[in-house]
């Protein structure tokens, strides 16, 4: 007959295990974010809650480790999260338009690759009609958002790009302007949950304002019915 010991240990076991096995599969597998800003509309909305794939750009000691493991090297079009180059302590995602080697090009808000424009009509979302030149009478801001380039991908890095072309801090103002390979999370793969939060609640995480209470008390009170369903578990592409 067990004692009540010997059950209390069990239990404590069982629970020290589940938090290794969270720990690993967290670091190594699979990671939860939150889409914070706009840059990825309309593909991703502010609210979207998202899992990365930690493992699919992992390392690999053999060649035959990549025809029976699921990782790849990263590729054109792939959504990824990653540490900011001009300030590794934040997390951002954006789509990879250029891998080491391509001469990155926008033209008239248009992606030239290696000279040849891109077709990314299908998820590239543009909300200003107005195409800024090279005039040295606009600011950076304005010239690099339409017009930048020609830049060639070093060796290791990758440049990133926001679907919304018109409102994405990315690869075409950041001071390093590529991602290095090491600063790489993840690939998001799939949005398990979506929030439309009101106005108030998104200007206090916005300002890094307001308590975790009156926070999870506003999602409780809202979820039914600004939770987008049509969102959920849609795959990321």
């Amino acid at each position: 007959m067990r004692t009540r010991k010997s059950v209390g240990r069990e239990y404590l076991e069982a629970l020290l295990i589940a938090v290794i096995f969270a720990t690993f599969a967290r670091t190594f597998v699979v990671q939860a974010f939150k889409i914070p800003t706009g840059s990825m509309e309309e593909n991703l909305l502010v609210g979207d809650h998202i899992l990365v794939n930690k493992f699919i750009y992992g390392p690999t000691a053999y060649p035959w480790e990549r025809t029976v493991l699921p990782v790849r090297d990263l590729e054109r079009g792939d959504v990824v999260v990653f540490k900011y180059p001009d300030d590794p302590t934040r997390d951002f995602i954006k789509r990879c338009v250029g891998v080491p080697g391509d001469v990155v090009e926008i033209v008239d808000k248009r992606l030239v690759l290696d000279g040849e424009p891109v077709d990314d009509e299908s998820y590239t979302y543009h909300f200003d009609d107005r195409v800024f030149t090279r005039s040295r009478f606009l600011g950076d801001d304005f010239r690099r958002r339409d017009n930048f380039g020609p830049y060639r991908v070093p060796a290791e890095s990758y440049f990133c790009l926001g679907d919304n072309r018109d409102n994405s801090r990315d690869s075409r103002f950041w001071r390093q302007t590529s991602v290095p390979h090491a600063y790489v999370k993840g690939r998001a793969f799939a949005i398990y949950w979506s929030f439309d939060a009101p106005p108030r609640l998104r200007l206090e995480e916005a300002q890094g304002g307001g308590g975790v209470a009156r926070r999870l008390a506003t999602v409780a009170r809202h979820f039914f019915t600004r939770t987008r369903w049509d969102r959920t578990f849609r795959l990321v592409r």
